[in-house]
């Protein structure tokens, strides 16, 4: 299996979504959806960023 690097835009938001996981942990942020949901969010996060990897052109 051959690894691509993902697109900057897919990068951004799985680096957004992880930010914001983080900052409702440790930092007490109140984010509607995801202080609810942090694993969750985690999850889709890297999820997206696997499949930028995976997937050639996204």
């Amino acid at each position: 299996m051959r690894l691509n690097s993902p697109s900057l835009l897919v990068f951004v938001i799985s680096a957004i979504l992880a930010s914001a996981v983080v900052a409702t942990q440790f930092l007490g942020a109140a984010i509607p959806l995801v202080s609810q949901y942090t694993f969750s969010t985690l999850l889709v996060a890297y999820g997206l960023l696997f499949f930028g990897n995976i997937i050639r052109g996204m």
